[in-house]
């Protein structure tokens, strides 16, 4: 049930889908946890095609997600999550893409987002787990876009994963290592192709019976998407893909986001819940944002057999 828990506690949200990821473990039988996370990210500016980082269009975006996980047979196990996002625009000055009403205000924006529900099947559960996954994503309503200070992307998504994890006991039996990677299927906007691939690398310490604390990286690369461009900041005018008043209104939903965010965490596993925090920064990457994510939460396991 320990690592059952550990995969509990390491979700986190780190600006993907569902806090319930990074699960090499199915949990046993009949067991499960709902989990409530806040998470608060800081755009701090924008990265071009070449890296360039744009310090202007920065927002402030917070969300609460709450997921039920829930275990029904050894190896089979399901999640449910959605949450509600708030977003504001900062400035300074206008978005590099443009000023929409949306952002002139500076006013705080907020609504539901999208509901996404995960199958995962055991492979392996022993000293060495292995978790594939499949999933779903669907925006909950109508909700605005386009702008910085906006709920989502508002497209459908289907993905699937692997989750890979070992306790390395030879080595020192307080570490666990942990990896996973997946496979959007992204809803195409003006036909251009928008999928991505995430991959997540972690090493969990167990300092005390109780607590663990964490190293991860974070890897997103997308197939397709708009480019930004490579020019300096004073000659900036939608250069490279985003060169149309249709694929500037799409620009933050199609943009090629690739990056790397690193980052720290660290859980502690009570008697009748468990809680998880963790901060990421947004370390390098093209044609995405630059800033940093603080998440946390606490996770109420419980057991169907206990009832």
């Amino acid at each position: 049930m320990r690592l059952a828990r550990i995969g509990a506690a390491v979700c986190i949200a780190a600006v993907l889908p569902s806090l319930a990821r990074a699960q090499a473990w199915t949990p046993p039988s009949g067991a499960g946890a709902v989990t409530f996370g806040v998470q608060v990210l800081e755009n701090t500016g924008h990265r071009l095609t070449n890296g360039f980082i744009i310090p202007d269009g920065r927002s402030r975006n917070a969300s609460v997600r709450v997921d039920v996980d829930y275990a029904l047979t050894d190896r089979v196990s399901v999640s449910a999550g959605v949450p509600l996002v708030f977003g504001r625009y900062i400035g300074p000055g206008a978005p590099p893409f443009g000023y929409l009403p949306v952002d002139e205000c500076h006013c705080w924006q907020h609504g539901m987002q999208d509901l996404g529900l995960t199958a995962r099947y055991g492979v392996l559960r022993g000293a060495t787990g292995v978790t594939a996954s499949t999933s779903v994503q669907w925006p909950t309503h109508d909700y605005p876009y386009q702008g910085e200070a906006v709920v989502g992307r508002h497209l459908r998504e289907w993905a699937f994963g692997v989750d890979a994890g070992r306790r390395l006991d030879g080595v020192w039996d307080r570490l666990i290592v942990q990896g996973n990677y997946s496979y959007a299927v992204v809803e195409r906007v003006l036909s251009i192709p928008n999928n991505r691939s995430n991959a997540g690398l972690e090493g969990d310490v167990l300092v005390t019976p109780r607590t663990t604390i964490r190293g991860l990286v974070l890897w997103q690369r997308t197939h397709g998407g708009l480019r930004a461009g490579s020019p300096p900041p004073a000659d900036f005018e939608f250069p490279g893909d985003i060169n149309t008043p249709e694929r500037i209104a799409e620009h933050d939903r199609l943009l090629r986001d690739n990056y790397v965010h690193v980052g720290v965490g660290a859980s502690y596993e009570a008697l009748r819940f468990d809680l998880f925090a963790s901060l990421l920064f947004f370390a390098t990457g093209t044609d995405t944002h630059t800033g940093r994510a603080l998440t946390v939460g606490i996770s109420l396991p419980f057991d169907r057999h206990g009832f």
